[in-house]
């Protein structure tokens, strides 16, 4: 009988959120095909976990998938991680899963932790309907056409983003979006976790005399939907400026 893909969600910052059940299957798997080794390695020492560690990630997965599959086929289990999250949102692991898929191998979810869902929940944002779209792109044209995009969007939009680059990425949504309520989340679940609420240009004041550090989730407003203006009830007198007609201006007193 061949063996299964777990997809397990770890912790994006606090140990105490493994669930039980991603610790089972941890423990349990033959492999752990990791993003980074010495990252997961942390994770395992702090479990007391003793399972087999592999890199996987976006350099080796050509060369590591086969690998990977035979050991599926010749009925081992492999647990794919991430560095911290949910795996294959913004991490490694979508070519692997595909071609297991392909294969004819079950794949498993273990579901646990994710910045994405962490930070809606607190934002104070509509969460009813959001959009994703991870890091922006690196070069300015394509991130400024990107913001002109979403700045259109209705739904809250949600980002990733980089200490180094954020001041730079909060000037260019300023641009877009004005006075859009936006929640940069950084640090979720660390000791120093922090959530800030307000306009581009107001977070971008708090970063004049700080430096800003750790992982940043920052989330943007949906454009407001316009207002339907309420139909205006005719009358006798149809015409839209509520003039009145030749008639009724040269109707004789009674």
């Amino acid at each position: 009988m061949s063996g299964k893909l777990y997809i397990v969600s770890t912790p994006i910052g606090n140990l105490e959120d493994l669930t039980y059940r991603a610790h089972r299957i941890l423990q349990e798997a033959n492999i752990i095909a990791a993003e980074d080794t010495r990252h997961t390695q942390k994770l395992c020492l702090h479990y007391g976990i003793g399972t087999t560690l592999t890199s996987y990630h976006d350099y080796n997965k050509e060369e590591k998938t086969p690998v990977l599959l035979e050991k599926i086929r010749e009925g081992q289990s492999i647990a794919l991680v991430s560095d911290a999250g949910t795996p294959l949102i913004s991490d490694p692991g979508y070519y692997l899963l595909t071609r297991t898929i392909a294969a004819g191998f079950t794949v498993v979810p273990i579901p646990g932790p994710s910045a994405i869902l962490t930070a809606l929940a607190a934002s104070g944002l509509p969460t009813d309907a959001f959009r994703y779209e991870g890091f922006l792109p690196k070069k300015s044209g394509a991130r400024s056409r990107m913001l002109q995009t979403l700045a259109e969007e209705s739904r809250t939009i949600i980002l990733f983003e980089t200490p180094h680059r954020i001041k730079a990425t909060l000037e260019e949504i300023q641009e877009c979006f004005g006075t859009r309520p936006l929640v940069l989340a950084r640090e979720l679940t660390k000791t120093y976790e922090e959530i800030i609420r307000g306009s581009a240009e107001e977070i971008l004041g708090k970063y004049q005399t700080l430096k800003p550090k750790g992982e940043m989730t920052l989330l943007i407003a949906g454009k407001p939907k316009a207002k339907k203006l309420p139909k205006r009830k005719m009358g006798p007198n149809p015409h839209p400026f509520g003039l009145k007609s030749d008639d009724e201006l040269h109707k004789a007193p009674e």
